[in-house]
């Protein structure tokens, strides 16, 4: 326990920016993975796919992306548990899902020495959360263009001003 409390500030942002860099990485090549599969399971989606099946694309889709993130904060746990730093990796999980979703009102804290990890943690919350944000409204974007196709399906192609006109 003596090098823990021998840390100094310099090593504490080392070892969290390496700690970042490694989850940073990970999101990034899950993300491209969860993307990957989206867009070869929606290929196979027309406007006349029953509708339960975009919508278990979805909910599987959204569950892969939180099974991202909970594989990331335990990039962060495991090593605050297995130094010492939190010993019961529960307490260490709950630090992390605390800072990482920048929620910070925890009752567990690091050493002192080591107290500058919380916020690089609520960093790499900020870039993950972000870019699942940005890759979710890509996704949501493709159901819009298929609820725009089915509705002009449903409507024989006919907008309602169309059929003011006619009638």
């Amino acid at each position: 326990m003596d090098e823990v409390s021998n840390t100094n500030p310099v090593l504490e942002i080392v070892v969290g920016t390496l700690i970042l860099i490694v989850v940073i990485f990970v999101h990034g090549a899950g993300i491209r993975v969860i993307n990957r599969q989206f867009s070869k399971s929606w290929i196979r989606i027309t406007k006349n796919t029953s509708h339960w099946r975009p919508n278990l694309l979805l909910a599987a889709t959204i569950a892969s992306l939180a099974t991202l993130h909970f594989a990331e904060t335990l990039i962060w746990a495991v090593p605050i548990s297995v130094r010492g730093l939190i010993p019961p990796m529960r307490d260490s999980y709950y630090f992390v899902l605390e800072n990482y979703t920048t929620l910070g009102e925890g009752t567990i804290r690091l050493p002192d020495q080591w107290r500058l990890l919380g916020p690089i943690i609520a960093i790499s919350g900020l870039f993950t959360f972000g870019w699942t944000g940005s890759v979710l409204v890509s996704i949501m974007t493709e159901f819009g263009r298929l609820d725009r196709d089915r509705a002009k399906n449903s409507d024989g192609g006919i907008s309602s001003g169309d059929a003011d006109v006619d009638g």
